[in-house]
């Protein structure tokens, strides 16, 4: 009793395993759908030590089959898995790009899902053209010639070029250049009306400009979906441009009235250096007189003619006019050396 009692688990872990390594219902439903030579047991059980989903290459092997891609076996497969590929999208690809008869080999395939790309929507969109929306968000801003702005919104039908998958630019790149195109082709626009009234003018502008040049797709219409009017974007340069030069001229004007200024101020400065000098030398006429009267050159009368003219001169130019009449220069009164020298004459 004791023997049975160890021998029965391990003969039941032992079975337990050759039915995880053995997958004997895998085999026979490959057998039962496709030719008995495509899957033995043994290329199972060898999956199995690799760490290969039998079922999902059993399954794929069995669809490609159906379908009628019989040149593509286990082992490709196999060998897809185990470089990271996902078997499920390459399958369905191939069957799809078959029915539609496009022209991808299982290697292209292959490629296309290895590279980060999803094989199965490329077929899709190959299939079923898709639709991008230029911009993604917002619309395009653009400015004709006579400026006013335009705002545009366009929606562009791409189908997916299977031969530049693999290199080719995504749909940002597509997004990008449509959005260039339609900014050129307003810009170009002499007025903004010739948009509104034929608004396929820019599509035909666009599509002209063979944009999908080394991408991924291959654009097939560029429709324009909404053009809205926006600012007079022309007007606005203008007023600015208006302002910053009247800033400019009342800054220089600015400059010219500091320079009138300064040259006043010197000016001004220059009259009272001469008055001075004027004063100074005025300072100078009694003592010169003195030296006169002491040297016997100026008599008194001579001295009172002198004040009786600058009397008659004052009295003058006060009848004349209003103006402030020159103050005489102060009388010095001849000291007595100056009058007995006269009188010694």
């Amino acid at each position: 009793m004791t023997p049975l009692v160890f021998i029965l688990p391990i003969v039941l872990v032992f079975f337990i395993l050759l039915i995880y390594l053995v997958p004997v219902g895998l085999w026979l439903q490959a057998k039962v759908s496709i030719h008995w030579r495509e899957i033995s047991l043994i290329s199972l059980i060898i999956m199995r030590i690799r760490k290969i989903p039998p079922r999902q290459v059993v399954n794929g092997i069995i669809n490609l089959h159906r379908a009628g891609l019989l040149s593509i076996k286990s082992q490709d497969l196999e060998t897809h898995f185990l470089a990271g590929g996902s078997l499920s999208k390459v399958v369905y690809a191939m069957i799809a790009a078959d029915k539609a008869n496009i022209d991808l080999s299982f290697a292209v395939a292959t490629a296309i899902d290895l590279a980060g790309r999803n094989v199965q929507e490329a077929v899709q969109t190959s299939v079923y053209p898709k639709v991008i929306d230029c911009p993604k968000t917002g619309k395009i801003s653009a400015v004709a010639k006579d400026g006013i702005q335009l705002m545009v919104r366009s929606r562009v039908t791409v189908r997916t070029n299977i031969e530049q998958l693999v290199g080719g630019a995504t749909e940002e790149t597509i997004i990008a250049r449509v959005g260039e195109g339609i900014v050129s082709a307003i810009g170009s626009s002499g007025d903004y009306k010739a948009v509104l009234e034929n608004p396929d003018t820019i599509s035909r502008s666009v599509l002209g400009r063979g944009l999908d040049a080394g991408t991924a797709y291959a654009i097939l219409s560029i429709d324009i979906a909404d053009v809205d009017v926006g600012k007079n974007i022309g007007a606005d340069l203008q007023t600015e441009q208006a302002e910053a030069d009247l800033k400019v001229a009342r800054a220089r004007a600015e400059t010219r009235r500091a320079m009138a200024v300064a040259a006043e101020q010197e000016f001004m400065a220059t009259v009272q250096e001469m008055r001075a000098k004027v004063v100074e030398a005025e300072a100078e006429v009694p003592k010169a007189m003195a030296q006169a009267f002491r040297e016997g050159n100026l008599g008194v009368m001579d001295y009172y003619q002198m004040q009786n003219v600058q009397a008659d001169t004052g009295m003058r130019r006060s009848i004349a006019g209003p103006e402030e009449t020159q103050k005489p220069p102060p009388e010095e009164k001849p000291g007595p050396e100056a009058g007995s020298t006269k009188s010694g004459e």
